[in-house]
């Protein structure tokens, strides 16, 4: 089981939170190169042609059981389906008020994910209750499964649980609930341990089982400081999972009812944030502001959230955390491997990309700029990519990956 790790006894990593009796699999240290010459399939995506490969604003692609794609436009408050050559199959969704139809106000918060049934779960936030649209295998509206009344809920990306009828929250899912009078906050906003969700869509209103309780990386409590470790998960086979929680490399698997089983580390540390590397990220916030032509405008305004963000960082109003996380990205495909992406050169650029296997083998690593994370994994090894063209056009490209990575 052990392959190309070593399993040593179990220490405190940085910002985890103490545990024994697990197995944690010390991998290489060197990284093993890995070949990203992928196979394409087809693209999806012009700036000229029929109505349905035009797209506004991509956010999410998913795959059913079958291969076939799912691709999420958040514009258009649509989904498209192509087939496993690209051949269009269908559309549902739209832009409306009855059933199955998206306000195109709030449509960029729609989520998605694709059940193991065929059926197609979209979260609406839908005012202050939210909901889970579910469509059947066709297209056709079925039912809402509805969140608790007065719940305020920031879906983050969805993962599927395989063994059907639920969905896995797989960042940090911030919920409130709304009420005259004093505003209450949920538990899942509490700083010192952060819930993932597991969210069961079988009845006519959510049941959230919280699966397990991550760390919150050691992040003083109140504070959202920049460059602090986000807490990331992913499905794996039989109802397991692997998420990561702090800023060391401690990739953790857990069973399904939550039970950490397994901590996956490579010894790479993370390294301290100093003046110097703030000062170089303000002075390239700036570069970019500058060069977009948004800092005239200031701080206030109509800017989206980002820009207000870059601006804070780079006038000193931002506090940041004590070090630099080494995980920057986590996924999990539908064979299970684990994606792992660290950080790049600098403290919040993509690096290269780390393959292991739920039971603490590590396969190889991506080189930086090899590949992008794929934003969807499908079955028989199948991968999506939200690209744009050369015309600055969104494309979806699927490819097909080696068997050595499934």
């Amino acid at each position: 089981m052990k392959g190309a790790g070593v399993a040593v006894p179990w220490v405190l990593l940085a910002g985890a939170v103490p545990v024994s009796a697990q197995d944690v699999i010390e991998l290489p240290a060197e990284d093993r190169p890995l070949d990203a010459d992928f196979e394409e399939l087809y693209r999806v995506g012009v700036t000229e042609g029929e109505e349905w490969e035009t797209f506004g604003r991509v956010r999410e692609v998913a795959f059913d059981m079958s291969g076939n794609a799912y691709i999420l436009d958040t514009q258009a408050a649509r989904i498209v389906v192509v087939d496993r050559d690209g051949g269009f199959l269908r559309r549902f969704g739209g832009v409306g008020e009855g059933p199955g139809e998206f306000d195109p106000g709030a449509a960029s918060a729609l989520r998605m994910a694709v059940l193991p049934d065929g059926r197609t779960a979209v979260f609406d936030v839908q005012g202050l209750a939210g909901a889970f649209e579910l469509f059947g295998p066709e297209g056709d509206f079925e039912r809402a499964v509805r969140l608790p009344d007065g719940m305020v809920t920031i879906m983050p990306r969805l993962d599927v649980d395989r063994r059907g009828g639920a969905v896995l929250a797989t960042r940090y899912l911030v919920q409130a609930f709304i009420q005259f009078g004093p505003f209450r906050m949920d538990a899942s906003l509490a700083w010192d341990a952060k819930p993932i969700v597991r969210m069961i869509l079988t009845g006519d209103e959510v049941v959230q089982d919280t699966v397990a309780y991550a760390g919150n990386g050691g992040n003083p409590e109140g504070e959202a400081n920049r460059l602090a470790p986000r807490l990331m998960a992913g499905a794996l086979p039989e109802g397991y999972l692997a998420y990561t929680d702090s800023s060391a490399y401690a990739i953790k698997v857990a069973t399904p009812n939550g039970e950490l089983e397994r901590i996956l580390t490579r010894p790479f540390r993370p390294e301290p944030v100093t003046d110097r590397v703030i000062e170089e990220i303000r002075e390239r916030n700036l570069k970019e502001l500058e060069e977009s032509g948004l800092l005239e405008r200031g701080a206030s305004g109509n800017l989206p959230a980002f820009m207000r963000g870059n601006i804070g960082a780079s006038t000193g109003s931002v506090k940041y955390y004590h070090e630099i996380p080494i995980v920057r990205d986590l996924r999990t495909s539908w064979e299970g491997t684990i994606w792992v992406q660290r950080r790049g050169d600098e403290p919040e650029s993509d690096g290269p990309i780390d393959i292991l296997t739920p039971d603490g083998r590590y396969l190889g690593t991506f080189a930086t700029g090899a590949t992008a994370m794929p934003d969807a994994f499908g079955p028989d090894g199948l991968a999506a990519f939200i690209e744009r063209n050369e015309l600055d056009v969104q494309t979806v490209v699927v490819r097909r990956l080696p068997p050595s990575v499934r």
